[in-house]
């Protein structure tokens, strides 16, 4: 049961204004590290986002950008298996970062707690990230990065739990999904396999008439 969880929050609607990074690393079951960074994003902040996790342009003077900040970050990520609630979020955060920086993707999987949440804890109103932790009795600050990757990682501590599998990987294979993968030059999503729809039965076709002999009076 290893695995690091993952939450940004971003200064405007931008993917590349990450302006806060939380991580949680899990080893056997049991979170040993946790991290969080204010991120000087170089963007102007938006009153929506601003209301939303309450990072304003003067806590964030002095932070490191992410591009100085990802020779501490990358290490933590690589060869990883990472979880997010609502990973296509905060990948896309990554990715966006990442590429404005012109730094090379890391390897790992991950997982989505949003969308095995919503698979398994289907008598839920909402899946959002304070609905399942109260669901499960997880204390939330919401929208602070680093309260958020806790969440993340005991929710999927309790959703292994629930299901009796004990490895991340073997969790979504069971629900039905397929881990997403960042790789150098690209990436895949968290994702079930498509359904396959049923092929339409075509109608059996009448045989052919023998053409008629002029000797022979037609059919019809």
């Amino acid at each position: 049961m290893n695995f690091t969880a993952i939450d940004f929050e971003t200064a405007n609607s931008s993917r590349s204004s990450a302006c806060s990074l939380g991580l949680v690393q899990v080893r056997d079951g049991v979170i040993t590290a946790e991290h969080v960074w204010l991120i000087d994003p170089r963007q102007r902040f938006d009153g929506m986002n601003i209301a939303i996790h309450g990072i304003i342009p003067s806590m964030v003077q002095g932070q490191p950008t992410f591009e100085e900040l990802w020779s501490t970050v990358e290490p933590l990520l690589q060869d990883e298996i990472v979880v997010a609630h609502n990973a296509a979020f905060d990948m896309s955060v990554l990715r966006y970062c990442l590429d404005a920086s012109g730094n090379r993707y890391p390897d790992f999987q991950y997982l989505c707690t949003y969308l095995l949440g919503k698979k398994m804890l289907d008598e839920l109103p909402s899946h959002k990230l304070n609905v399942i932790s109260q669901h499960f009795g997880i204390s939330l600050k919401h929208h602070d990065a680093l309260d958020d990757a806790r969440a993340a990682a005991l929710i999927l501590l309790k959703l292994m739990e629930q299901d009796q599998k004990f490895e991340p990987l073997l969790l979504a294979d069971n629900q039905g999904y397929t881990a997403g993968k960042m790789f150098a030059g690209g990436y895949t999503p968290f994702k079930s396999p498509p359904k396959k729809t049923p092929r339409k039965k075509q109608p059996a076709k009448a045989p052919a008439l023998p053409p008629a002999s002029p000797s022979v009076k037609p059919y019809f």
